[in-house]
């Protein structure tokens, strides 16, 4: 028996429907990373035009402390990184951009957490579908050898079309999965960039204010501050200035 016979009777023996199967879960598992992606980006989203005017208007008045706060408290992206960089002011302007590049490498990576998956079943799920089409087109060809002309056109192009729904199954998953990969990037770029933005302020602040003499509060989390006034209940010290 030659390789050609060999491959055709494993074709015939898998059959299209564990590809339909398959498309399925993907498809599953597809539809459930775009809910929670879609919960996330809802649940991390800033009024960055309102941030970057309170974040200015703190550093004008030569508030770190109130600026830390302000940022400290939001779950946003862009918070998160302002953070890193009003947390390490006292070493200056080096020390804090330094944090806040750090800051928004493992944020970008926390932004396009599972993302990957999208991506890659969008480029390949219509392939998927086609094989699935193809092992019935097969499958086809094998029942009209079987057979014979007599009788068996109807059969044949019953099977045919039963082979396409594997190519359309497959496009219908890799569609919407693209469409939120491309919706999901755009939103990921917007946020970087409103990152981006946000640290020129704290940069611009701590190039002008941060020179020799300059005094910057040692800034604590909300976590940290709670934890410290439950350990000296008659004293509480939110920020402790040092000389720079």
């Amino acid at each position: 028996m030659s390789l050609v016979e060999r491959s055709k009777i494993m074709l015939l023996d898998i059959g299209a429907s564990p590809i339909l199967y398959l498309m399925i879960a993907l498809s599953v598992i597809s539809v459930a990373i775009m809910l929670e992606r879609s919960w996330f980006f809802l649940v991390v989203r800033e009024n960055v035009e309102r941030l970057a005017r309170l974040l200015a208007e703190r550093l004008e008045q030569n508030d770190l402390a109130g600026a830390y706060e302000l940022v400290d408290g939001s779950r946003s992206a862009e918070a998160a990184v302002v953070a890193a960089g009003l947390r390490q002011v006292q070493r200056g302007p080096e020390a804090a951009e330094e944090a806040m590049s750090s800051a928004a490498a493992l944020q970008r990576m926390r932004l396009e957490r599972r993302l990957a998956f999208l991506g890659t079943l969008g480029n390949n799920a219509p392939f998927v579908g086609l094989l699935g089409t193809v092992i019935g087109i097969v499958q086809a060809f094998d029942k009209l050898q079987s057979v014979g002309t007599n009788g068996a056109s109807t059969d044949v192009m019953g099977a045919i079309a039963e082979a396409l729904v594997a190519t359309a199954i497959g496009l219908a998953v890799a569609i919407p999965a693209v469409a939120a990969f491309n919706y999901f990037n755009r939103r990921i770029k917007s946020i970087l960039g409103n990152t981006e933005a946000l640290r020129h302020i704290v940069l611009a602040y701590l190039k002008t204010r941060g020179g020799p003499g300059f005094a910057a509060p040692v800034l604590q989390s909300n976590a940290e501050s709670r934890a410290e006034e439950g350990s000296q209940p008659f004293r509480i010290e939110r920020a402790r200035v040092i000389a720079g």
